[in-house]
């Protein structure tokens, strides 16, 4: 879960362009935020001297194009905060360039600061104003910080991380309570439950697992661990019931059932929710998911679960009853549009056979006079077979008074103004139901996959 902001950078009153970008950008990068520099990473520029080449590009943005920077925008600042205990430190500066590749499409430089101090982690993401081949300027569009979260979403969704699920103004309620600080101990036991989940061998490759959490181990008499924020060592047997030593080891043997007490918590008061259920399958990444993003595309599930959640769409009962809604009022539609256009192929055919039918009458009048002679057709042949057919065309259609041609040309312009308002409706309901589809489609294969897991897992415990 990241939340975002996207803030312009100014020039500071009373200094210039170059001292404020330093400024700006020496926060994002200060060390004793930072891991002493090391979660700060750039593109297009190199950290040490990030604001010196922003400098250079807004110089080749003036030699280009010739034209001055009119606002005080010097760069642009992302903000990405995630929820406490989610991410590692690695992992948020990862998320951070990527959301910042995807935003800027690669034509700005950037450097992404992951600062660790505070409960939660997050990005200072700082790029330039200006393109890196000078040939154009940032543009802060209308609802730009909307398209930053969803691309946030997005990437978060595709890294097994929780997204934010907007609540209406109406609903939303002012915080009275705090939640507590998360201590090292809290985050610690939060971090065994993790190591856990990945079923290690035997007591070693669980402390390997903790290593690659980002723990220092120290081994002996009494084994105790780190964390980068830690300043001291804490033992494993000092910790609540259920995560000291003795209780890891039992776990790792079988001989007790780890239940982390967070996730049990977040089981017992989660309602019956498609979006809570669905982020909770992404994230676990069992076999049955493995095999499910084998076929699928984990983008492609990601930004459906998006629309399922811009849609408010909590259930596959309501998923299921909305695609059919949608399925029966485009077909609705389609028959409407395909009967406008029967009706504007009679009307033009129509058209056609009374103009040659007014053309010829008087021609046909006298070949009827002269008792259908073979010599008057052969001389007025195609007039005739005009008339005539003009005439089979009347009976075909049923028509028994002849319209005019006037009042046939105003029904067309109305049908015709009709099946256009009706086509461009029915464009936007098929697209609509196109992305329902592939929303259960994606749904019934994660599903299926994990029925498929439970399946084989029931198996193999008959066969032991």
């Amino acid at each position: 879960m990241a939340a975002t902001r996207l803030i312009a950078l100014h020039a500071n009153k009373g200094r210039t362009i170059a001292q404020s970008l330093g400024d700006r950008t020496d926060y994002a990068k200060n060390p004793e935020k930072t891991e002493k520099g090391e979660l700060v990473t750039a593109y297009g520029c190199d950290p040490m001297t990030v604001d010196e080449e922003f400098l250079l590009q807004k110089r080749l943005y003036l030699q280009i194009t010739g034209k001055s920077q009119k606002s005080d925008v010097i760069a642009y600042q992302i903000r990405q905060s995630f929820k406490p205990g989610e991410v590692t430190p690695e992992e948020a500066n990862r998320l951070g360039h990527e959301l910042a590749m995807r935003f800027t499409k690669g034509k700005y430089s950037f450097i992404v600061a992951t600062h660790t101090d505070r409960a939660h982690i997050h990005n200072h993401i700082v790029f330039n104003s200006t393109a890196m081949d000078g040939s154009r300027k940032f543009k802060d569009f209308w609802f730009s910080g909307l398209a930053l979260q969803r691309v946030s979403d997005l990437v978060c969704l595709e890294n097994g991380l929780s997204v934010i699920t907007p609540a209406p103004y109406s609903e939303r309620q002012k915080r009275t309570t705090y939640p507590k600080r998360e201590t090292f101990r809290s985050a610690i036991c939060s971090d065994i439950d993790r190591a856990l989940h990945k079923r290690p061998k035997d007591f070693d490759a669980f402390l390997l697992e903790m290593e690659r959490l980002g723990y220092e181990v120290k081994c002996g008499k009494h084994t105790a661990i780190k964390g980068k924020s830690q300043k001291r060592f804490i033992r494993l047997s000092s910790l609540d019931e259920g995560y000291t030593e003795a209780d890891i080891r039992a776990a790792i043997a079988g001989e007790a059932r780890q239940k982390p007490v967070a996730q049990a918590a977040h089981r017992k008061e989660r309602s019956v929710n498609l979006l809570i259920d669905i982020q909770a399958k992404l994230q676990e990444k069992g076999a049955g998911y493995a095999r499910w993003a084998s076929v699928y595309n984990l983008k492609q599930m990601s930004k459906t679960l998006l629309f399922l959640r811009d849609h408010k769409i909590e259930n596959l009962d309501q998923l299921q009853e909305l695609a059919s809604e949608k399925m029966e009022k485009r077909d609705a539609l389609l028959s409407s549009i395909q009967a406008s256009e029967k009706r504007l192929a009679e009307i033009a055919t129509l058209k056609k056979h009374i103009i040659n039918y007014s053309k010829t009458r008087e021609t046909y009048e006298s070949y009827r006079k002269a008792s259908y002679s073979r010599k008057f057709f052969e001389a007025h042949r195609e007039e005739i077979t005009l008339h005539k057919a003009a005439k089979q065309a009347f009976d075909e259609l049923g028509v028994k008074k002849i319209p005019k041609v006037k009042e046939l040309s105003a029904e067309y312009a109305e049908i015709l103004s009709g099946k256009k308002a009706a086509y461009a409706e029915y464009r936007k309901i098929r697209d609509e139901a196109q992305e329902l589809l592939i929303a259960k489609r994606n749904m019934d294969s994660l599903y299926e996959a994990e029925n498929k897991e439970e399946q084989q897992t029931r198996q193999q415990e008959k066969q032991h």
